[in-house]
């Protein structure tokens, strides 16, 4: 974990990916100090200034965006889940965005993935992505892979990201993404960032 962080809040993004009540009902571990942790955060970086950014999974009527050869996505189709307007695809209430706060919709796991996320980070000058998320192993892993060959600054929220297998996320936030990311805490992103303005 990384101490005396500089952020420039500024050319900084936190995103807020995946904070969707049937996710966070089903593959939280933790959900209820997970979500006061990262409800905590949001507030101090919008206080900094700092752009929230919230990514979530959704679907048109029909699923147009699903094909019948991606496993993960196709079983989503099958169930129902996440479609357009339905209660399970909203974010929490816990975490919830402020009207003029920036919501993309994804189709697939990366937060990158066919949507204009990258054309909005560049567009307001946004060099830093601090993440956050669920799961650690499908949307954070992802996002990093692609923001990291895209030459983003990263930093991941290790406690403010969850996954179903704890092994997993330990690994991943241990020996994985120490390679192309910061690993930091809530509260040592929120001192930092309070300090940093």
């Amino acid at each position: 974990m990384a101490d005396n962080l500089s952020i420039d809040c500024r050319t900084s993004a936190l995103l807020v990916m995946d904070f969707q009540m049937l996710i966070v009902d089903n593959y939280a571990a933790g959900a209820e100090a997970l979500l006061d942790r990262t409800a905590k955060l949001v507030a101090a970086a919008r206080t900094a200034g700092m752009r929230v950014i919230y990514v979530v999974v959704g679907f048109r009527p029909g699923y147009p965006e699903v094909s019948g050869r991606n496993a993960t996505f196709s079983g989503l189709k099958a169930s129902g889940a996440f479609a357009a307007g339905a209660e399970n695809a909203k974010i929490h209430p816990a975490v919830a965005p402020l009207a003029e706060e920036i919501v993309v919709t994804k189709h697939r796991v990366s937060a990158f993935a066919g949507t204009d996320l990258d054309l909005m980070l560049r567009a307001n000058g946004i060099e830093t992505l601090i993440l956050t998320g669920i799961v650690t192993s499908g949307v954070v892993l992802s996002t990093l892979r692609h923001a990291a060959d895209a030459d983003y600054k990263l930093l991941v929220v290790g406690d403010c990201c969850s996954d179903g297998d704890e092994e997993v996320h330990r690994v991943l936030l241990e020996k994985v993404f120490p390679r192309q990311a910061i690993i930091t805490t809530a509260a040592g992103l929120a001192q930092a960032i309070g300090t940093g303005r």
